[in-house]
């Protein structure tokens, strides 16, 4: 996906051994279609070379104040005036530190100082020992440094070049990607509090065995992600999924469905907006058994008798938060054929303002998908695209459609 396309970024780079993390990230920008602008300290030249991030940019990269390249010997003013925004990954203790001092003797740091701040914002993926990390003068100076405008990513937890181990870490290039393009997302759900549900639910037979479907949960997360992008607190209640937890999203794992509707009934006590994604069992095994069920050797399968899973959806949309206007309840089918009336006919069942519909089997595992709108005006199509993509214009209508109907953030 190009998440990045049209957004010109300057990339600085401080003294650290996390620079080299920085060349990762530098291609990531470019293949999410940004152009990307290094510039580098004379510390950070120590780390990892120009030539490297010229190589991975494809554009000459600014090591000095005084490069003549500059027909009017600016750097520092033309670089920042271009930027969409200036991302320092990594930003070293020192370097923060003259931020907050205002110190500009340097191409990097007089670039910051001259940004213009009302349409140029700075990001900061801080990189550093885990004690200086956690020394009070870095706390300090990070919070002034958000005071006065920066956006301050986190660090990460682990071990570190010096052989300790704790936080400090700059995150690693995918994370701050995540986190870069949440940034340029427009801040829709901002003060609300989004509950997901996501994946497949797994009903035991016995320790060994299980009913489940072949949903991969990726269209869930997408939403997931979607809506934490849109300034969204965001709950996620996962099925039994393979997949990374979006950046800033809680995650609650659960197996079956009697387990998610506790999960669920748990987050939804202070949620805004609550999405269905889940393909929850409509049916689990009446009875579990504590061992492996093995042939006998009659040829005869045994038998098996069901019972009725909880309609996770429909519990919400009967919720007295939901009726009191409290909680918008989005739902998803997950259809075989006759996709319109089925979507339609779900969406008067469960009481609900919006049902998202797919076609099942050409969805489930996929990348990209197409949707189905279904309200009370009528069945609108999302054409297929990559999930994320069409995660973002769903968590748009929501968002729209939720502020139409009176609903205030809990």
């Amino acid at each position: 996906m190009q998440d990045l396309a049209g957004k010109h970024i300057v990339l600085g780079l401080t003294g650290g051994v996390a620079c080299y993390k920085s060349a990762e990230l530098c291609r990531l920008m470019v293949k999410a279609g940004a152009t990307v602008q290094v510039v580098m300290t004379e510390a950070a030249a120590q780390f990892i070379t120009p030539v490297t991030m010229q190589a991975l940019s494809g554009r000459a990269v600014f090591t000095s104040q005084w490069d003549t390249r500059e027909p009017n010997n600016m750097p520092h003013i033309n670089l920042s005036r271009e930027a969409d925004a200036i991302v320092l990954a990594p930003a070293s203790a020192d370097f923060i530190a003259r931020l907050v001092q205002g110190r500009s003797d340097e191409l990097l740091s007089l670039m910051c100082l001259a940004r213009p701040m009302e349409r140029v914002p700075l990001l900061v993926a801080p990189a550093m020992n885990r004690e200086m990390w956690a020394h009070p003068a870095t706390q300090r100076n990070l919070q002034q440094v958000a005071a006065d405008g920066a956006h301050v990513l986190g660090v990460g937890k682990g071990w570190q070049a010096c052989g300790e181990t704790g936080d400090g870490r700059m995150l690693e290039p995918a994370e701050l990607m995540e986190d870069i393009v949440a940034f340029f997302q427009p801040k829709v759900l901002a003060g609300r509090h989004v509950l997901v549900t996501a994946g497949p639910t797994f009903e035991a037979m016995d320790p060994i065995r299980g009913i489940t479907n072949h949903s991969s949960g990726k269209m869930g997360f997408a939403i997931a992600r979607a809506a934490r992008e849109a300034g969204a607190r965001v709950t996620l209640v996962a099925g039994p999924v393979h997949l990374g937890t979006p950046r800033g999203v809680d995650r609650v794992d659960v197996q079956s469905a009697r387990q998610m509707l506790a999960a669920t009934e748990a987050a939804a006590k202070d949620a805004d907006i609550f999405v269905a994604t889940a393909a929850v069992a409509d049916w689990r095994p009446a009875n579990h058994s504590d061992q492996k069920i093995k042939k006998d050797g009659s040829g005869q399968a045994p038998t098996l008798a069901f019972v009725e899973n909880p309609d996770i959806l429909l519990a919400m949309a009967q919720s007295e938060r939901a009726r009191s206007g409290a909680l918008f309840c989005v739902g998803f089918a997950a259809e075989s054929e006759n996709l319109v009336a089925h979507a339609k006919a779900k969406r008067e069942r469960k009481g609900i303002p919006l049902l998202v519909g797919n076609i099942g089997p050409l969805t489930f595992g996929q990348d990209d998908n197409a949707l189905l709108l279904v309200d009370a005006d009528g069945v609108r199509e999302l054409p297929r695209a990559a999930k994320q993509v069409l995660a973002r214009e769903l968590v748009a209508e929501i968002a729209v459609r939720a502020r139409a109907s009176g609903r205030k953030p809990a």
